[in-house]
């Protein structure tokens, strides 16, 4: 059975935080083709039984990276021009190398959902990022979400009781 309850995963995420931590040092030191395996099935069993237009959460607490591809996509998506899509929605680094959504929560959450959805920025359409190869390279932005995306929670949980029988 899967957990989805916001507070009492972040809350299991303060409690963990050293196991977690501990946890974070196993996984370095396995195969990180076996580590893969096992999480791209945990995360197809597990992703498959949540709802994320139940929680929202990461659209409700994420800074968005935008790219130009994104920027792209999404301004004639919203009917805009590039320079009105990036003036109305996007923060820019002073050096201009950087560009973010201006505002958490996410402009386009509504009644947890996004409403931009087929043009949704890569960022989005890649989190949590466990379907992605040398999830062990990626490990401190993954425990980051521990607390935070139900699909993460619970994929380290179901990771940590199977951690014995990896290489």
């Amino acid at each position: 059975m899967v957990l989805t309850d916001l507070n009492i995963i972040a809350q299991e995420a303060i409690i963990k935080e050293e196991e977690n931590f501990r946890f974070r040092e196993i996984l370095k030191s396995k195969s990180s083709d076996a580590i893969d395996e096992r999480v791209f099935q945990l995360n197809e069993s597990i992703s498959s039984q949540i709802d994320c237009t139940k929680c929202g959460n990461c659209c409700k607490s994420l800074m968005i990276n935008i790219d130009n591809k994104d920027t792209e996509r999404l301004a004639p998506h919203l009917h805009l021009s590039t320079k009105e899509f990036e003036e109305k929605y996007i923060e820019k680094s002073s050096e201009g190398t950087l560009a973010v959504m201006n505002s958490i929560p996410c402009h386009f959450l509504h009644e947890n959902k996004c409403t931009v959805y087929a043009a949704r920025p890569e960022e989005c359409r890649e989190f949590p990022g466990l379907h992605r190869k040398d999830f062990t390279a990626r490990l401190f932005a993954t425990f980051m979400h521990y607390g935070r995306c139900p699909i993460v929670y619970n994929v380290i949980e179901a990771l940590k009781s199977i951690s014995t029988s990896l290489e």
